[in-house]
């Protein structure tokens, strides 16, 4: 099997910031780490080559340094690691970012195989958007299959994975065919520490670097800012809130004396809603 895993190098979310003109995120003297969403599908990878045997290879869209993470990749058992780098790139939202992706998961392809599966980790901790996966599988004309918790059953003879979904009201057991796309949550597995022949080998690799040409991308207007129609208007932090927390009931007091003080609270900041609540009593 041949498994390809997208990350992406994130800046440290305690430490981000935000360029007051372009609205994009400022990542040069910001700490980055791994989104740690994708460690999740990184790892599910992993599992899924060493039951089934095959290569997996990570992929990344950033600057030079975003290597940093593909080596670190690397070092818990990926087998190589391709950066998609290039000025072009600059800026790209979601729908930008997905075409280029997905351009160079179809270069992959064509030198290293095909890949039966493609992983990205549900959302990115920068953007929260959750868009990049399922805009790959789009664009690649996959089957995909979202906020997974559990890979089940994987037949590569017969070209079938099950896996289970989390969904609203409970979980989701679905079957389909090779090749797909898949999105893992977080927890639903343990990242394994990587060995320390992988760490020697992670040191010495070479990470392959590929420009938007060495992609095979042409139409470089469906790159970066001019391929992104997502605009931020403005960014902003929110307005401290002026109000207090209020103390009900004190300790010892029972559960129904303290939600009856909780609802004669709410009453006298809402009187309206108590007013209507008796309303809708007397018509029932």
């Amino acid at each position: 099997m041949h498994i390809v895993v997208c990350i992406k190098q994130v800046p440290d979310s305690a430490q981000i910031r935000v360029h007051p003109v372009t609205n994009t995120i400022m990542r040069q003297g910001v700490p980055t780490i791994i989104n740690p969403y994708d460690l999740f599908s990184l790892e599910e990878a992993l599992r899924m080559r060493d039951a089934h045997g095959g290569e997996v290879t990570v992929l990344t869209m950033g600057p030079p340094m975003a290597a940093d993470s593909l080596r670190k990749a690397l070092t818990y058992g990926a087998d190589r690691g391709v950066l998609l780098t290039d000025r072009y790139f600059a800026g790209s939202d979601t729908l930008a970012t997905s075409f280029a992706l997905s351009a160079a998961i179809e270069k992959i392809g064509e030198l290293y195989g095909t890949p039966d599966v493609i992983f990205a980790g549900k959302q990115t901790i920068d953007g929260d958007t959750a868009q990049v996966g399922p805009g790959i599988a789009k664009r690649l004309n996959l089957l995909q299959l979202t906020y997974v918790a559990k890979i089940g059953a994987i037949d590569p003879g017969a070209r079938e994975i099950t896996v289970e979904r989390r969904a609203e009201g409970g979980t989701q057991v679905l079957k389909t065919r090779l090749p797909c796309l898949i999105t893992m949550l977080e927890g639903s597995n343990e990242i394994r520490r990587g060995s320390m022949n992988d760490a020697l080998r992670a040191a010495r690799a070479e990470i392959l670097t590929w420009s938007a040409a060495d992609a095979g991308i042409i139409d470089l207007t469906k790159c970066g800012l001019r391929g992104s129609p997502t605009v931020v208007k403005r960014v902003f932090a929110p307005t401290a809130r002026q109000d207090k927390a209020v103390l009900i009931g004190e300790a010892g007091d029972s559960p129904r004396d303290l939600a009856d003080a909780l609802i004669a609270e709410i009453f006298a900041r809402q009187p309206v809603l108590e007013t209507a609540l008796i309303a809708e009593n007397s018509l029932a």
